[in-house]
């Protein structure tokens, strides 16, 4: 018999484009897609939770997380440092996303360094896979991880949105202005 897992659907616009919330019934943020990527938002959900069967039921400010995330873009950039995350993922990947939580607002890391901190060092690779599958984008912070030469580096939201989000949080960047 397949499981089905209902989660909960908002959504939340924001400077740099509508973004998607999904949440559980216990509070936890799922995953955040922007709208633009709802396709790769329902395959992400899709084959992480597989084989359980994913029911989106759309909700309004699930636990209060979608507050949390607009107060992070109207500038309380700590609004989001508490937000209960749980997500699918390998043992991997989760050391990469629970790295990524501790990296301050304000400040940034390269690949390198966050694979260091987690006791990886040859591993700077899959720290870069793992950021790059990061299912929570902005309150995992995967846009505070940079190259080493200090470039802006992929963000599956796409540069210029890394690029803001970093700039909101007060970090200066060469990037080009976008939005």
């Amino acid at each position: 018999m397949i499981t089905t897992l209902n989660f909960l659907l908002d959504h939340l616009p924001t400077p740099i484009g509508d973004i998607y919330l999904v949440a559980d019934d216990e509070g936890n943020l799922r995953a955040t897609f922007w709208t633009d990527r709802e396709s790769e938002l329902r395959r992400f959900l899709a084959r992480h939770y597989a084989p359980a069967r994913i029911e989106l039921t759309p909700a309004r400010n699930p636990h209060n997380l979608t507050t949390r995330l607009a107060a992070y873009f109207a500038g309380d950039l700590h609004a989001i440092d508490s937000v209960p995350v749980r997500t699918a993922g390998t043992a991997f990947q989760q050391i990469v996303w629970r790295a990524l939580r501790d990296i301050p607002c304000g400040a940034t890391i390269s690949y390198s360094e966050l694979a260091s901190r987690i006791a990886h060092p040859d591993a700077v690779r899959a720290v870069g896979t793992a950021n790059g599958a990061n299912p929570i984008g902005v309150v995992v912070p995967c846009h505070r991880v940079i190259g080493a030469n200090g470039s802006l580096t992929g963000y599956g939201g796409g540069i210029e949105r890394k690029r803001w989000l970093l700039e909101h949080e007060g970090v200066p960047t060469r990037a080009p202005r976008l939005f």
